[in-house]
This record gives structure tokens, sequence and C-alpha cells, in this order.
């Protein structure tokens, strides 16, 4: 089972505002140690963090025409700051693994995480357009 670890933007965040000197340091240290754990314990699959929505844009898709929606976005709680992706054998592992994730805004700042849980290509019928997301990796287990 896969799951997508998603780190909440702030209003630092979407500013491009990072701690600084040693709070920097310890946030940084502690999201090293933890994805090494997860790496060590096999679970770690892909991680880090985003640029602004400043530096990004949207894709408006409407009948047949698709819009492009420059950033920055307004609404920050609706944006995503960073990721990780773990494969775990459990829901509850994935849960105790986020558990454990450092707050990404520091200690003692108020943050917020989701975990999803990814689909995999097994969910779906059997089928050619399943097997070409197979050919590419898309949706393998490691």
């Amino acid at each position: 089972m896969r799951f997508m670890i998603i780190v909440k933007a702030t209003k630092d965040t979407e500013a491009g505002i990072m701690p600084e000197g040693k709070e920097l340091d310890r946030l940084v240290a502690a999201m090293a140690t933890y994805h090494e754990e997860l790496a060590k314990a096999g679970a770690l699959v892909d991680g880090s963090g985003l640029h602004p929505s400043s530096k990004g844009w949207r894709i408006r898709c409407s009948g047949g025409k698709r819009t492009v929606i420059d950033g920055p976005f307004a609404e920050t709680k609706e944006l995503v700051a960073g990721y990780t992706i773990i494969q775990v054998k459990s829901r509850q592992e994935a849960l105790e693994w986020t558990k454990r994730f450092p707050n990404p805004a520091g200690e003692g700042k108020e943050a917020e995480i989701e975990v999803r849980e990814l689909h995999e290509p097994e969910e779906f019928l059997p089928g050619e357009a399943v097997e070409r997301f197979r050919k590419i990796g898309i949706g393998t287990k490691k």
C-alpha cells in the first residue's frame, strides 16, 4: 500500500518564508532523520518540498478548452507545500509513520499534514491501459 503524506501550505510557505538559523537547522535535521528512518525501513518512495504557488500554474479544463491560470493561488489551506510517498503493509503502519512526521512549520507552530492512499493498478479491471501504466513504472511496487 502506498500513501502520500501531504504537507499543507501556510502563509509563510506561500510567501517563501523559511525558518532561520538554528530553527531551520533543527527542522532540516528532523526531516532528514525521519526520511532516513523511512528509507532504512524500506518504506520511502519519494519526498520533496514544493516552491510557493506563485511559481506555479493550474490548468482548468472546461469542455474541450484548457485555460492556464498562473499562481499565486489565494486559499493557502488548500495548497500543498511538500510531500512524502511511503509504501507500507497497512493503513495502521502508515498512520504510525505519519504520527512521527516532524512538524513542517517548526516545533510549537501551527501546521497540518494530510495523508491519502494512492490507487494501485490491482484496483482496476485488468486491461491494456493498466498494463501500459505498469510498463512505464507508474503504480508499480518497489
